[in-house]
């Protein structure tokens, strides 16, 4: 498998992690603020707002061996929680034919982010992004059921988006129009890929 160099202070194949990988929490916390500064303008790039409500987080390797030093980090579980979060987050990993994004539905207000949610059962099957001719619709991780059986969906996704060889090829021109929209009967929103945000997507291809 292809190699290359990360933006994360360790240099590790970009499709899985390890625990090889991962820094001793000593050492992360060193660098932990750095760290993060620095990934703010890589996330920023790889984030896609759709209507008022809807965020799209496009992850990476980066983001998830990130994620995992975090939890890390923070729960202090040691040895035992270290398989834990490698089983989580690697499955969000590209594995370079793929898009994988974070869908999350953000409303900080509570009575009104239950009343929405109870409005878009099945949101997260109904989200594609289309680019010269073509469709690639979001596949739900299947773990478990994000909506229940009153209609009500969950406020956090985890979408695949799986290319053919054909679609990698004309999503990597990046004077292509690049459209993510969601065609839910009750949120019924798009947005256009900004420059930045497409050229860091197609890193995402082997």
């Amino acid at each position: 498998m292809k190699t290359a160099q990360t933006n994360s202070p360790v240099n590790a194949p970009r499709r899985q992690i390890t625990r090889a990988d991962l820094m001793p929490l000593d050492e992360y916390s060193k660098i932990r603020k750095q760290h993060r500064a620095t990934l703010v303008e890589q996330k920023r790039k790889r984030r896609v707002h759709i209507g008022p409500h809807v965020t799209l987080y496009f992850e990476s390797y980066e983001t998830m061996w990130a994620q995992i030093q975090e939890m890390l980090y923070i729960e202090r579980g040691g040895e035992e929680q270290i398989d834990g979060e490698l089983s989580a987050y690697n499955p969000l990993i590209p594995q370079g034919a793929e898009l994988i994004a974070t869908m999350m539905i953000e409303i900080e207000d509570e009575v009104v982010r239950r009343k929405t949610l109870s409005t878009l059962g099945h949101i997260e099957d109904m989200i594609a992004i289309k680019f010269s001719g073509h469709t690639v619709k979001g596949v739900p991780e299947d773990d478990i059921e994000r909506t229940t059986a009153d209609g009500k969906t969950s406020s956090v996704h985890f979408l695949h988006f799986p290319f053919t060889p054909e679609q990698v090829i004309a999503f990597r021109d990046l004077d292509a129009e690049i459209t993510v929209g969601i065609s839910h009967p009750n949120y019924g929103h798009m947005a256009v890929l900004q420059k930045d945000t497409h050229a860091a997507l197609v890193e995402d291809f082997a």
